[in-house]
């Protein structure tokens, strides 16, 4: 059969899907894309065994039905170099060959058939459904992936909690010394329910997901999740066992308030951040008459720094120590001028919010303090 398509729309889906497929496969077959060509519509698949991802092209034209896999290294090396141009392809199942024209040559090689290639076991229909808009999706993994953790004794801390309640959908990341709690107020439900989405699938959905994307719709039992949005949906294994209590470590009440423009905070730590020793990356906070003072010293190396960045602040003069690094990730994660950091003594945990919340939602990032050696 033949079908014609965009050489860019054929490169461009390829090159999305190719992330899910792992560098080493159990099945061969799993080095290859599935094509499925049904009612003038290719659908693209490609999986690594965990996670399924399906996109799908309306083609102008198409001669009947068929199904094959092929080599995922094979067909992106053939369209990624070439300009926008229309393709024709030509499956021959008798021969397992693809021959693929393009305006000054023309590419075969071999598939597969398609009944190797592994089918997804659909999510039986009692499982609960989620409806959130994409671009909110978008940005709260965006905001929150950075707080997951790498943790082969805690992997549900390796991904991304998502807490359904009767008053909001909480989006939660921790590490164990940073946490990013998102709080939608438009999405809520009478009968609690909660998911862990690993960081694969997490980051597979944040590169397609776009602005006016529509609205993406996430189907999840306990083991398993189908998430569907507007070029495709994606098919992933989730995390199981039971999450930490987030909310146990967030303090209800931290007086000591400090509102600062977060981007001249940014900058004060990167140039004070290189002359903290390299082991602790340890910063000392000092907070007095509406100034803060950055400390770093490296006593091995003999090197110290100091800065002060103007702020708003009335309370009572203190010094709290925290890691350069996670702080700077939580100010890069969080958006506006300004930013409110919540404190109650050097040693509880500090809270980092925007001074505006988006529309409809709560944005609080926390962040533990580190043992200052007075």
């Amino acid at each position: 059969m033949r079908f014609n398509l965009s050489s860019s729309v054929l490169s461009s889906k390829l090159q999305t899907l190719s992330k899910v497929i792992a560098s080493k496969n159990s099945l061969a077959i799993l080095d290859s894309f599935l094509f499925e060509i049904k009612n003038n519509q290719l659908t693209i698949t490609a999986s690594d065994s965990e996670n399924t991802m399906h996109s799908t092209i309306n083609l102008d034209s198409a001669e009947g039905e068929t199904s094959f896999a092929v080599n995922n290294r094979t067909i992106i090396d053939a369209v990624k170099e070439l300009p926008e141009q229309p393709l024709s392809l030509d499956v021959n199942m008798d021969e397992q060959k693809i021959y693929i024209t393009y305006q000054n040559g023309s590419y075969n090689f071999p598939i597969q058939p398609a009944d190797e290639f592994p089918k997804v076991q659909p999510i039986a229909a009692g499982a609960t459904t989620i409806t959130i808009d994409a671009d909110i999706l978008a940005e709260n993994i965006n905001r929150s992936l950075f707080a997951t953790a790498q943790d082969e004794l805690r992997p549900v801390m390796n991904g991304l909690y998502f807490d359904l309640s009767a008053d909001s959908l909480a989006i939660v990341a921790s590490d164990g010394h940073k946490l990013v709690r998102n709080k939608i107020f438009t999405i809520k439900s009478d009968t609690p329910s909660a998911f862990i989405l690993p960081k694969k699938p997490a980051n597979l959905l944040k590169n397609v997901l776009t602005k006016d994307g529509g609205d993406v719709v996430i189907r999840y039992d306990q083991r398993s999740a189908e998430i569907s949005y507007a070029e495709g949906y994606l098919s992933c294994r989730l995390i199981e066992g039971r999450y930490p209590n987030y909310n146990s470590v967030i303090p209800e009440t931290n007086p000591n308030q400090i509102t600062i423009d977060r981007r001249s905070l940014i900058g004060a730590i990167r140039r004070v951040s290189p002359f903290a020793s390299e082991s602790s990356q340890l910063i000392r906070f000092h907070i007095e008459n509406g100034q803060l003072t950055l400390n770093a010293e490296d006593i091995d190396f003999s090197t110290s720094a100091k800065e002060s960045v103007i702020c708003d602040y009335a309370g009572n003069a203190m010094s709290i120590g925290f890691k350069g690094a996670s702080m700077l990730e939580i100010l890069n994660n969080l958006e506006g001028d300004d930013i409110t950091i919540q404190l109650a003594d050097p040693s509880r945990a500090g809270v980092i919010v925007p001074g505006k919340q988006p529309e409809n939602e709560d944005v609080l990032m926390l962040i533990m303090p580190m043992l200052l050696n007075d």
